[in-house]
C-alpha cells in the first residue's frame, strides 16, 4: 500500500540547510499496524507529513496504492487526503460550535455525499467508537477520551485506506489511553492500515511493527 523510495526532505539552503529525511526507504502493506518512534528532531513528524500528503519530499518517490503521489498537484493531494487518508491528532481539532455528529459529517461534505448519506455514515462511525448516545453533544460536553473517539469516527467515516495518528494518546490519562488503543486494535482487525506516531513506548508496543527514526533515517 505504501512504498517510499529514497525519500529526502531538505529545508533551507547553504549553511542553514537541514536534512529532515535522508534517503528513507520503507514499505507498509495493507492491514499493517505500525508505530513510528524517535526523539525530537529525528524526522518522525516530517515523515508523518509526507505520508499524509501534507508535504512533498524534496526528492524520491512515494507510492500510495500504486500511484506516485510525490508528483501530484496540490488539488490532487487534497483529494487523496480527503478520500484515502484519515487523520487523528493529539488535540482532537473538533469544531466547538458543532455537535459530535456534525463534526463527523464534515469530511463527507467535501467528498460530495448527500446529507442523508452523510448522516447515515456519521451515525455508524460514532456507534463503532461507542458514542451512539452522544451524537448531539458538543465538544465541551464531552470528556477528552470522548472527543478523541469523535475524532477517530471523523477519520474513518470516508473509509480511508490509511489511518495516520499523530500522538493520539498524548493528551489522555492511562485508562483512557487503553480505551483508545482498544479501538485502534478493533479497527486494525477490520484490516484498516494504521500508522501511529508516538513517543510512548508502552503505546508503541501495542502495535505490530515499530519503525525507529534517528537523524532523518530509519534505524
Amino acid at each position: 500500500m505504501i512504498k517510499l523510495e529514497n525519500i529526502y526532505k531538505i529545508y533551507g539552503s547553504g549553511e542553514t540547510e537541514v536534512h529532515a529525511l535522508s534517503g528513507v526507504n520503507l514499505e507498509i502493506r495493507s492491514g499493517e499496524y505500525c508505530a513510528i518512534m524517535g526523539s525530537s528532531g529525528s524526522g518522525k513528524s516530517t515523515m508523518m507529513n509526507i505520508l499524509g500528503c501534507l508535504d512533498r519530499p524534496t526528492s524520491g518517490n512515494y507510492y500510495l496504492n500504486g500511484e506516485n503521489v510525490a508528483s501530484f498537484s496540490s488539488k490532487q493531494l487534497a483529494k487523496v487526503r480527503n478520500l484515502q487518508i484519515g487523520f487523528i491528532f493529539q488535540q482532537f481539532h473538533l469544531l466547538p460550535q458543532l455537535t459530535a455528529l456534525e463534526n463527523v459529517m464534515l469530511p463527507m461534505i467535501y467528498a460530495g455525499l448527500s446529507p442523508l448519506e452523510q448522516k447515515k455514515r456519521a451515525v455508524s462511525a460514532l456507534t463503532k467508537v461507542g458514542l451512539k448516545h452522544r451524537l448531539n453533544n458538543k465538544p465541551n460536553q464531552l470528556s477528552g477520551g470522548q472527543q478523541q473517539r469523535v475524532a477517530i469516527a471523523r477519520a474513518i467515516v470516508n473509509n480511508p485506506l490509511i489511518l495516520l495518528a499523530d500522538e493520539p494518546t498524548g493528551a489522555l490519562d492511562s485508562e483512557t489511553t487503553k480505551e483508545i488503543m482498544q479501538i485502534f486494535r478493533q479497527l486494525n482487525d477490520e484490516n484498516i492500515t494504521i500508522i501511529l506516531v508516538t513517543h510512548e513506548h508502552d503505546v508503541a508496543q501495542q502495535t505490530k511493527k515499530i519503525i525507529n527514526f534517528s537523524d532523518g533515517k530509519i534505524i
